[in-house]
């Protein structure tokens, strides 16, 4: 997919304005510059911003409703995928973006796109220092699905859903981990690559939740 046709998907598809495009070929030339003094993107994907970055982060704005008062955050978003281009669409002041990198190289970068776009995220640390408060989690290129199971089950504080893009191993490493009875799942194919998948993970109740529930008193039969 070539960068005209990338651009036209997120128009068309997605929705996004020519404000938007605008904007997303100043964080593109902004990123091409910090990339050639610091290592924020592989080199070999600078040809393929639009596709490769851009529309495969975009595209996840199909699995949620950007129009609810919801707070999103993305673990390890890196130079801002996907969380940055979900924040740059974002027109709704009740729907919050937080960006978690751990990276100070990358936060001071994400910092300056923040400024220079006039865009409304916050930036964290590393999530590891952090209580999670989320209804959306996202993330790409962080970690293994079983880590991120349980950064969800330990840390996250209340009932929440997960979309993870993934390579083609994503069934497999779904195979290898125990989700449990509070956790649904199913996959979507990526519109970037035809071998790559979407991870849509539904959290009913998490175990710090069921734990904390269980020593609540119980109120007076009546």
């Amino acid at each position: 997919m070539n960068d005209e046709e990338a651009i036209n998907l997120l128009k068309t598809d997605l929705k996004f304005t020519v404000n938007d495009i605008d904007k997303l070929e100043k964080f593109r030339n902004l990123l091409l510059n910090y990339n050639s003094k610091h290592n924020l993107i592989s080199k070999t994907t600078e040809n393929a911003i639009w596709c490769r970055h851009i529309l495969d982060s975009a595209q996840l704005l199909k699995f949620f409703n950007i129009n609810s008062n919801a707070k999103l955050v993305d673990l390890g978003t890196g130079a801002g995928f996907p969380g940055l281009i979900l924040s740059l669409f974002n027109k709704n002041n009740q729907f919050h973006v937080k960006l978690y990198e751990k990276s100070p190289v990358k936060r001071d970068f994400l910092a300056v796109i923040k400024k220079e776009l006039k865009l409304d995220f916050e930036i964290g640390g590393n999530i590891y220092n952090s209580t999670i408060e989320a209804d959306i989690i996202v993330c790409r290129a962080f970690k293994k699905l079983d880590q991120i199971i349980k950064i969800s089950r330990e840390m996250v504080t209340k009932k929440h859903k997960i979309i993870i893009l993934k390579g083609k191993n994503a069934q497999a490493e779904i195979n290898n981990v125990s989700l449990g009875h509070n956790y649904s799942y199913k996959l979507e194919k990526s519109i970037t690559n035809n071998d790559s998948k979407i991870i849509l993970i539904e959290v009913v109740q998490n175990e710090s939740q069921i734990h904390n529930s269980s020593h609540k008193p119980k109120g007076r039969s009546r």
